[in-house]
């Protein structure tokens, strides 16, 4: 087991999953900054300054002038507004990485080769019938061919 994690290592895949969740890490505060910082204002500009990190229902009845308030009274919250900021950055999120995977399938379409196929099949002179390329004799008008 330790032989096989060594060649896994040595291979590069744990060093590539490692620099992808660093990479990932900081492009989700990235992310999270700009949903937080520019999209949410602007949102709450349009929907009449809603402040959505304070959008909740207190479980306990009373009604609470902020979140913090509510929290500090020990009172339960459904944090609906920070579930949708939630959402927000999850939906930018994979709008991003569906754009860089998409970019990405595209540089190597053009950087692949096109396979090329070898033929399987020729036409027989005589009948033209479709024929395995390998045949020494057309099976449909029993012809001679030449290889």
């Amino acid at each position: 087991m330790l032989k096989e994690f060594k060649e896994f290592a040595l291979k590069g895949n744990m060093i590539d999953l490692a620099v992808g969740v660093i990479i990932g890490g900081a492009f989700n505060s990235l992310v999270t900054s700009l949903v937080e910082n520019i999209i949410m204002p602007i949102l709450s500009l349009v929907t009449g300054k809603i402040d959505f990190s304070n959008l909740f229902i207190a479980l306990d009845g009373n009604t609470y002038k902020t979140l913090a308030a509510a929290q500090a009274a020990g009172a339960s919250t459904v944090n609906y507004g920070l579930f949708i900021t939630g959402l927000l950055n999850f939906i930018i999120m994979a709008f991003v990485i569906f754009m860089i995977v998409k970019a990405m399938n595209k540089l190597r379409s053009k950087t692949e080769k096109p396979v090329e196929e070898k033929p399987t099949k020729k036409i027989c002179p005589y009948c033209q019938s479709e024929i395995s390329i390998k045949a020494s004799r057309c099976p449909h008008c029993t012809s001679q061919l030449e290889n």
